[in-house]
């Protein structure tokens, strides 16, 4: 029987870009995942379809698996003959139980790698504003755990040596120790005003951070509410906090986004809303796939040069026109004498980099505005090739053929449903884990509420956002209330919306 390989991966401390690329290569290629509690939910995206997902979640006062449970099955995956990756938050060996893991491999004969991850001992603090050494401040650091009960006999914690160090401490896993951790500092030496900050869920959207002394700091958390997951820094640098802190500072943080756009073209709203601080999880509710029939399309390419004017109502449009003009062995130069219409920016700019001059922008982006703006434009007589979604709205067509107008309304493509996880969607709906939904479009409406399987209280108090009056109404036939419509009809009109929103 051949023996698999097992990857020992950290996951780093929560935000998910910051998994190393090592790390998320040996997610793409694992035949068995195996995560826990800390991993952040959208790594699981980067894994094959076929990928067999075991959750083995810990916290302190929870076991999913014990561990030896976890050696165990990590052993029997690898002598399966499977590539293995136990993807553990932080660092597999900074008190991830990586050590452990490894050795039982050892023992089976199974090889294994391990992958070091970015430890939540310098990142969280980081994401609070708190560096751990500082030039003026402390030139070390110690990383305790805090979950050794601090008044056990056999003890390794030397808290003498800890209170007496002019360097950073930081524990792990202590919360629940936090009353002891802070007695035994004061009763070996450390000054009872000494900065304490305590940061829960660091690099997430639910951040919390307090700051206090180490007499008080037990007491406040009670009364704030902060349980595990949590580090404890202790150390002049948590003064800085006040001065450095920037994560909790960016426009969207602690807003939890979902962007339905198709998933070819959701990266840029996603990285709009991440380089905001906001977290983005891509539900791709649509994607773009041939019309039901082709024949009108193909006549329409046919017999171009009988055409005055081609319009094109969105960048999909324009994609599916150009891939089916190449396969139909034409090119660019079959559009000579054609007048181009584009709706928005966007469209402008994905027909202009195939070299093509537009000749007509709305200044608002929808149907209605394109009939305004060509009423002085076009003649009686002359004949339009309209290029568009195969469920697009009839006003355009039917108000082109009002100015006399020969309208070949031709579908290059359709929406059908995309690729979403309902299961995964419905679960974070109903955990209210999701602050706000984007909408781009009609059909990512009308696809989001098929992946809701119509249960509209799914979004109680969610802040639904739209792109435009026309897919603000299709929400609103949907029983949907949109908190905020873009006032330009753009992915960048988007955007404005949310930080208004956001600010409200």
């Amino acid at each position: 029987m051949n023996k698999g390989y097992v990857f020992l991966v950290g996951a780093g401390p929560g935000d998910p870009k910051l998994i190393t690329i090592k790390g998320s290569e040996c997610i793409a290629k694992a035949d068995v995942l195996v995560y826990d509690r800390l991993a952040s939910r959208r790594l699981l995206t980067l894994a094959r379809p076929d990928c067999e997902l075991i959750y083995v979640g810990k916290s302190p006062d929870r076991h999913t698996l014990k561990q030896d449970e976890i050696n165990q099955l990590l052993v029997d995956k690898g002598l399966e003959g499977k590539v293995v990756t136990r993807l553990k938050g932080g660092d597999p060996f900074v008190f991830g139980r990586g050590g452990e893991e490894a050795e039982a491999l050892l023992d089976a004969g199974i090889q294994f790698e391990v992958v070091p991850g970015i430890t939540s001992a310098i990142a969280v603090p980081a994401y609070a504003g708190i560096p751990v050494t500082h030039r003026d401040l402390t030139s070390s650091f110690a990383v305790i755990t805090g979950h050794e009960d601090p008044t056990k006999n056999e003890t390794t914690i030397h808290w003498d040596h800890l209170a007496k160090s002019h360097g950073t401490l930081v524990f792990l896993m202590g919360m629940e120790n936090l009353p002891l951790i802070a007695q035994k500092l004061i009763e070996n030496g450390k000054k009872p005003s000494t900065p304490v900050g305590i940061i829960q869920w660091g690099t997430r959207p639910e951040q919390r951070t307090l700051v206090g002394q180490l007499e008080t700091i037990a007491t406040e958390v009670k009364e704030q509410g902060i349980t595990n997951p949590a580090i404890i820094i202790v150390g002049e640098v948590v003064s800085l906090r006040e001065k450095l802190q920037w994560f909790e500072k960016q426009p969207l943080f602690g807003q939890r986004i979902v962007v339905t756009r198709a998933r070819h073209q959701a990266s840029e709203l996603s990285q709009a809303i991440e380089s905001l601080g906001g977290e983005a999880w891509e539900f791709p509710t649509i994607e773009i796939a041939p019309p039901s029939d082709k024949s009108y399309f193909l006549k329409a390419i046919n017999n171009l040069n009988c055409f005055d004017w081609l319009i094109f109502t969105s960048v999909n449009g324009v994609e599916a026109f150009f891939t089916e003009l190449k396969i139909q062995k034409r090119d660019v130069r079959d559009l000579v004498g054609l007048e181009i219409v584009a709706i928005g920016p966007a469209t402008q700019a994905s027909l202009e980099k195939r070299g093509l001059r537009v000749a007509f922008v709305p200044e608002e982006y929808r149907a209605e505005k394109i009939v305004e703006g060509l009423s002085s434009r076009v003649t009686s007589g002359q004949r339009v090739l309209l290029a568009r979604a195969e469920e697009a709205r009839n006003i355009l067509p039917e108000s082109l053929k009002a100015m006399g107008v020969d309208v070949w309304d031709v579908p290059v493509y359709k929406t059908v449903l995309g690729g979403a996880n309902r299961e995964e969607l419905q679960r974070l709906l109903r955990d209210k884990e999701i602050h706000s939904v984007t909408f781009t479009s009609s059909s990512t409406v009308r696809n989001f509420m098929t992946l809701l399987d119509g249960e509209v209280s799914l979004l109680d108090n969610v802040a639904l956002y739209s792109i435009g009056p026309i897919t603000s109404s299709t929400a609103r036939r949907l029983g949907l209330t949109i908190y905020k419509e873009a006032t330009q009809y753009t992915i960048s009109g988007l955007v404005e919306a949310l930080l208004e929103g956001n600010k409200t």
